[in-house]
């Protein structure tokens, strides 16, 4: 079906030759030679988009402008003047156009127009998907060869650029091939992971990432000056690809100094890594040096409520011995009493502000059925976390500290991954609930598709008796019990799920901001 063009124009017989043009491009134009004209159209017709001129006698085109959008507000008007004068675009912007054109306006001008408010959709669809297609195999031959952090690195901002830009177009034939590609990019990173992790861990070998418990003495600390201020905002839970969806948000205050992709340690979740960041070190040597500060998995209690004085003893290490602030929002009230004490804490050289709405959202997805409708897949988890940002107190704080010239730091503990195929585990009853990993004496799981590390202290993770192993899921799998098997798979198959290996949970960033 061709796009109709409404055409208002008190000229319009002298527009003929960009009539017929558009006719022979495959458009329809019904001409209207004024305003009410226009309106007696619109309200008998089905238009796609309308072109308005702003000079006409009797009803002007800003006139008419507000009439049609009061009727039709869904529909791009493209305002047509010889006029530039500001005050004409103010209003003409005001009223929602969708384009501005000067005359005399030559045909290729409104194509381009056209092309851009009516094609726009299916032009991206093509191209988006074209591209793809172009760069699929370079990416399987990226995945089936990439042996290093780096590699990997270059490996996942790459898959996470075309899932961007593909969730905008409608072809889901597409999308399913990249969700392919993906769990295939996991299962090679899971093997690279589990080949390394120790080495790494221990220091050993050329190459390796910053972790957990180094992000903090190599990103933040050698900035921090006395006299000077910063805040570090750490988002619970924010995978790469939720934070580059709220980076436009972002953008018109701070423009991206550094963005950094560190690894979170195992388990790849907030007991382990976020203490390990705040700590400056692994949860056993925190167990070791602090035994006031770490709780184990089975001890009572808040395993995270020593993060502020974890966080203290790193910078005394570090040999930095100046006041901070912490804060831990839960709720959007707590976050504006926060927010109120900003002038106050603009003298502490480090502020440290923890979001936990993302990890909220996946442990409610599990539990919650509407919440699962609107975070069904990547696309919509995305959405709401994009959605989330634009009302928060964490974003009307950004606003704040770009006034104020301030730097700022963001980042995480770990990431999510959507959990789908179930892996058979069998353990005491004293054995961990998370569905990721799994920490207790005679594990017993006989698949590929896990890491199991019987030896905890190799890799600085507490060992509660002499027989203490860990798990770890590998890619989109999780871990079940025999017992109750089916209901339990189909109560926890698709939610999004922390603690194991994959790109998603453990390649997370950090990312220094600085003022506009």
């Amino acid at each position: 079906m061709s796009t109709k063009i409404l055409w208002a124009d008190d000229e319009i017989d002298l527009l003929k030759p960009h009539i017929i043009f558009l006719k022979n491009k495959g458009y329809e134009v019904i001409p209207a030679v004024s305003g009410n004209e226009a309106i007696d159209i619109i309200d008998k017709e089905t238009v796609d988009i309308v072109f308005l001129d702003e000079n006409m006698p009797g009803l002007s085109g800003i006139e008419t402008l507000k009439h049609l959008k009061s009727v039709r507000p869904q529909i791009p008007v493209v305002m047509i003047t010889k006029s530039e004068e500001e005050h004409i675009m103010e209003d003409a912007i005001g009223a929602d156009i969708a384009d501005y054109l000067i005359k005399p306006v030559n045909p290729n001008q409104i194509l381009l127009c056209l092309k851009k408010n009516i094609d726009r959709g299916e032009i991206l669809t093509e191209k988006n998907t074209q591209g793809y297609q172009q760069a699929f195999r370079d990416i399987a031959m990226k995945i089936s060869d990439s042996n290093t952090c780096a590699e990997w690195e270059l490996v996942y901002r790459e898959l996470v650029k075309w899932e961007l830009d593909l969730e905008r177009i409608e072809d889901a034939g597409v999308g399913e091939i990249l969700a392919d590609q993906k769990l295939e990019a996991n299962s090679r990173f899971s093997h690279f992971v589990a080949k390394n992790y120790e080495d790494w861990i221990n220091g050993r070998g050329s190459e390796k990432p910053l972790f957990s418990h180094t992000i903090l003495k190599e990103k933040l600390f050698p900035d921090l000056e006395e006299g000077k201020t910063a805040f570090l905002f750490v988002i619970d839970n924010l995978r790469y690809d939720q934070w580059r969806s709220i980076l436009p948000m972002i953008h018109p205050y701070y423009h991206v100094d550094d963005e950094t992709l560190f690894y979170s340690i195992l388990p790849t979740a907030t007991h382990y890594a976020r203490n390990a960041m705040f700590a400056g070190l692994m949860p056993s040597e925190i167990a070791k040096k602090y035994p006031q500060y770490w709780l184990n998995e089975n001890d009572e209690g808040n395993k995270n409520q020593f993060e502020q004085p974890l966080l203290e003893e790193h910078l005394k290490r570090f040999g930095k011995n100046s006041k901070i602030s912490y804060s831990k929002i839960l709720n959007m009230d707590f976050g504006r009493k926060v927010l109120d004490n900003f002038h106050g804490m603009l003298r502490n050289p480090l502020n440290v502000v923890v979001f936990n709405f993302v990890d909220m959202l996946s442990h409610a997805r599990t539990d919650v059925d509407l919440i699962r409708e609107l975070a069904n897949d990547e696309k919509s988890y995305r959405h709401v976390t994009a959605t989330w940002f634009s009302n928060s107190v964490m974003l009307e704080m950004v606003k704040f500290l770009s006034e104020k010239k301030v730097p700022i730091y963001i980042t995480t503990d770990h990431g999510t991954i959507k959990i789908e195929r179930p892996v058979k585990i069998v353990g005491d009853r004293n054995t961990n609930s998370n569905l990721r990993y799994k920490v207790g004496r005679n594990l017993d799981c006989s698949s590929k598709e896990i890491f199991e590390v019987k030896s905890p202290e190799k890799i600085f993770l507490p060992k509660e008796n002499l027989t203490s192993s860990f798990v770890f899921a590998t890619g989109n799998s999780f871990l079940a019990y025999p017992n109750n098997y089916s209901y339990y798979v189909n109560y926890y198959k698709d939610t999004f799920q922390h603690g194991g290996i994959s790109l998603e949970e453990m390649m997370i960033p950090f990312v220094k901001l600085l003022p506009k």
